[in-house]
């Protein structure tokens, strides 16, 4: 069964352009699906397998003490092997086709103030490269709402500066095109006159737009750990994370009026349903600011 999912997995990558990261949930997901399938209900091959041994495996997360939202994508990628399987005549059927994935609840992204953007946006150490990095990073996600992934993957070819806009690599391989204000490109602009250069390495040559203190491509992880630090300087009580500034950026282009179809396509969101959650936390927004002004809230 194992094969199975290697075959499943180079339909991901190769026919499907999926994310790494999306890859790397699929396979966790499988592999402790099939592990238990082989160690617990002593299956060997995928024909066995029936709607009530999904069940069983289903109820024995829950018993780990798994979240609803957990459930939901195994049940997502359980569902999707099970359909690759059938489709290719690997099985003989689809025992997940009458599984139900958990109601979740959509709680409300976490967004910033302008006041806390701007804070945060004011952190870094312009003085130092990498605060001119730091600074232009933020001021990027701010303007453009990519995410922290799309982020750190942006080669230099990728940034038009004269021209006003980013080209971005999203989900699936899709490629848009984003405009980019002009105080980020400012910022940018310094980066690249006075910070990447003085950033690079001697040893060899790199593409990528944001380095790290060796000279090589930034990473997720040390994005992250930076931004946990500027937060801290900028006074930031509030959870962050990398997603943060995305949020922040959806919800203040709502908020002034802008097209929701505007901000799907500039967020690179497949479906509408998913920018629509924004919607959502402008009016809980307006609702605080009117029980908080209005004299008879």
């Amino acid at each position: 069964m194992n094969d199975y999912l290697q075959d499943f997995l180079h339909f991901l990558i190769v026919e499907k352009g999926l994310a790494k990261n999306t890859i790397v949930s699929y396979e966790r997901d499988l592999k402790s699906y099939l592990h238990y399938l082989q160690t617990v209900e002593q299956i060997t091959d995928v024909n066995q397998i029936t709607r009530i041994h999904i069940i069983q495996f289903l109820n024995h997360l829950r018993k780990e003490g798994k979240s609803a939202k957990t459930l939901a994508r195994h049940v997502a990628s359980l569902r999707s092997f099970h359909q690759f399987l059938l489709r290719e005549k690997m099985a003989d059927q689809d025992p997940s086709v009458h599984i139900e994935s958990p109601h979740l609840e959509r709680s409300l992204p976490k967004v910033l103030t302008l006041s806390e953007v701007e804070a945060l946006l004011e952190a870094p150490d312009r003085s130092k490269p990498s605060g001119l990095r730091d600074a232009a990073m933020l001021e990027l996600l701010y303007a453009t709402g990519i995410r922290v992934s799309e982020l750190v993957n942006l080669n230099l070819d990728d940034l038009h500066l004269t021209m006003g806009f980013l080209r971005c690599i999203g989900k699936g391989n899709k490629e848009r095109i984003i405009p980019v204000g002009k105080t980020a490109l400012h910022v940018l602009d310094q980066y690249l006159q006075y910070g990447r250069p003085n950033m690079q390495s001697k040893k060899y040559r790199t593409d990528a737009l944001f380095l790290n203190h060796h000279g090589n491509r930034l990473t997720r992880q040390g994005f992250w750990k930076i931004l946990k630090g500027l937060a801290k300087k900028a006074n930031i009580e509030k959870e962050l994370t990398p997603h943060t500034l995305r949020h922040s950026f959806a919800t203040h282009l709502l908020e002034n009026g802008a097209d929701l179809r505007a901000v799907q396509e500039m967020l690179g969101h497949a479906d509408i349903s998913t920018t629509q959650i924004y919607t959502h936390v402008t009016k809980t927004r307006l609702r605080e600011v009117y029980s908080k002004f209005h004299p008879r809230a």
